[in-house]
């Protein structure tokens, strides 16, 4: 068969099947447009999921008769003035969105230009331009989507599902851009220069109120800024639904940047549990390539590794900042309960003798880990005017479990457990990792790609007690390793060169101390069930108070909880 250029109108329905993927696609490609236009309000109308209709109309500057003939011509663009794709400033550039759309549908155009005479109105499928009475702004109506692809039309899903997935769309844009209001089909809407945390809100449910935290940092050489809101630990979904990422305005799934919101929230949180977030990345545009696929949603950074490091510090700094101010780590602590409260992770419960994580991974003087048993008695002071303590001073036990304590706010309710998993789990993470030389290396065979991707993060590996280098082309040798921790490193290093290849970097080896460190503190903490003495449970409340981030437990549970006075007195009716 002899090789043929396709005519114009099988190359855009082929186009289509890249730009316009489903309704929501087509959506989101007209408001990029609108907000392009400089529209600061937009109206969306959708029926039947879509399929029937979708209509956008805007109130940005329009189109003139002769762009409006041009705008539907493939490749054709307002949004690349000097040419440069390392340069783009616009939601949409490629010019395939609007000749994509009308190749699957019936689509018209109506605009008004200032300085021509009256509003353009063209039929997307003849072509033809015609006067309109239209006034301000642009409208897009697109009707019977995929009627001329009957294959497509068959393969969306249900009106419900389409819609559901529209919505997802107007959210994530207006989110985007808190200056612009949004109207779909008269039930969403999202007024214009609304407060962000009032956006944040009215996209995420009004249970986030008072559970963001605000972000705000600019990397060292200031070529970044990052800035938006996270959730508090105790604030979290069961997917990732409420995740809501931009880098330089646009809304994106990248995995670098969802890769450093879970290790940022790695000990603080369930690895099966999602933060919520709206964070805005702001970098030149230079370092960033936008023009990964048609739909857009996708990055590359220039320098993935540098990006995913600035974002996990400056999430953790913020996430153990706002702990640290809940427990006023300041407050003065009496040296002797502090003496004892150490006590509490060297003696104050029971644990096997010949524990070798215990004896081996960490290198702590202070570690007396064959000293772990039960005192027959503790000499301490107990403190019992810690009123202005921020936990207060303590009152009592209820069922072996809570300290129950009162400070000058209210009532404290202290889960005994989660505190001291919290305190042992901090000392363990901050102390040197021991390392194990090895008399013979431990040879690992992989293909060499593979081996290139992990000695990438080499220095990374180091970090987490483990040295490692190439052995040939086709292998990796380990030298040293952490004390006593035997892995599966075949498929530990497998899973390191399949992150590496997919993000730029590997937090697996992160992990999987992590995972160590937190079943560690968990087995060895005090447990619930334990009848405390005050002074053990004095003791307990000084040194949270002093521990980073000591108001979550390393799993991410609460450690303590405050009834106020005013909710004391609100359950009483003494208001």
């Amino acid at each position: 068969m002899p090789v043929r250029v396709l005519p114009d109108f099988l190359i855009n329905q082929i186009a289509a099947g890249e730009v316009v993927e489903k309704p929501a696609s087509v959506v989101k490609e007209l408001v990029e447009n609108a907000l392009d236009a400089g529209a600061d309000q937009i109206i969306i109308d959708v029926v039947d999921g879509g399929r029937t209709l979708i209509s956008v109309i805007d109130n940005g500057k329009g189109m003139s008769q002769e762009d409006l003939g041009k705008s539907i011509l493939r490749h054709a663009t307002s949004k690349l003035p000097d040419d440069d794709l390392l340069n783009i400033n616009f939601m949409g550039f490629r010019g395939e969105a609007l000749p994509s759309i009308a190749s699957v549908s019936d689509m018209s155009i109506d605009t008004f230009y200032n300085g021509e005479p009256n509003g353009w109105q063209i039929n997307a499928t003849t072509g033809e331009i015609k006067p309109s009475s239209w006034e301000s702004g642009t409208r897009i109506r697109v009707a019977n989507l995929f009627a001329k692809t009957p294959a497509r039309l068959k393969f969306l899903n249900s009106d419900k599902s389409e819609m559901l997935a529209i919505l997802d769309v107007v959210k994530r844009l207006a989110m985007a851009r808190n200056d612009v209001g949004f109207i779909l089909n008269d039930k969403w809407r999202f007024p214009k220069n609304q407060d962000l945390m009032e956006r944040i809100i009215s996209v995420m449910g009004e249970d986030v109120r008072g559970q963001m935290l605000p972000v705000n940092a600019t990397s060292g050489s200031s070529d970044m800024r990052l800035h938006g809101y996270i959730s508090h630990p105790t604030l979290r979904r069961a997917s990732s639904v409420d995740q809501y990422l931009f880098v330089n305005g646009r809304s994106v799934k990248d995995k670098v940047l969802v890769s450093a919101l879970r290790a940022a929230y790695m000990d603080v949180m369930h690895a099966r549990e999602f933060p919520l977030c709206a964070l805005y990345l702001e970098l030149p545009s230079r370092n960033v390539d936008v023009n990964v696929s048609p739909a857009k949603t996708e990055v590359h950074f220039l320098e993935p590794t540098h990006v995913r490091a600035f974002i996990i510090k400056t999430l953790r700094d913020v996430l153990a900042n706002t702990l640290n101010e809940n427990t006023n780590q300041t407050q003065p602590v009496n040296s002797q309960n502090s003496e004892f409260s150490l006590g509490l992770i060297q003696t104050c419960f029971r644990a096997p003798q010949n524990d070798s994580f215990a004896r081996g991974f960490v290198a702590d003087p202070t570690f007396n880990h064959s000293e772990f048993r039960v005192p027959d008695k503790v000499e301490t002071v107990f403190e019992p005017d810690a009123f202005d303590l921020p936990l207060g001073r303590v009152i009592g036990q209820l069922n072996n479990k809570y300290i129950l304590a009162e400070n000058k706010d209210g009532f404290v309710i202290i889960d005994q457990h989660a505190a001291h998993e919290r305190i042992t789990y901090e000392k363990l993470r901050k102390h040197e990792i021991k390392m194990q030389p090895l008399l013979a290396p431990i040879v690992i065979k992989m293909k060499a790609e593979d081996t290139e991707s992990v000695l990438t993060v080499k220095d990374e590996l180091r970090q987490c007690g483990l040295t490692i280098d190439s052995f040939g082309e086709d292998a990796l040798a380990i030298f040293e390793k952490p004390a006593d921790w035997d892995l599966n490193w075949e498929k530990c290093f497998q899973e390191i060169a399949d992150e590496v290849r997919a993000y730029g970097h590997s937090s697996r080896l992160q992990e999987k101390l992590h995972l160590k460190l937190a079943n560690y503190a968990c087995h060895h903490s005090v447990r619930s069930g334990r009848k405390l003495n005050m002074a053990e449970m004095d003791a307990l409340l000084r040194d949270i108070e002093r521990t980073e981030r000591g108001t979550e437990c390393n799993h991410g549970r609460p450690v303590y909880k405050v009834i106020s006075i005013s909710e004391l007195d609100a359950m009483f009716e003494r208001i």
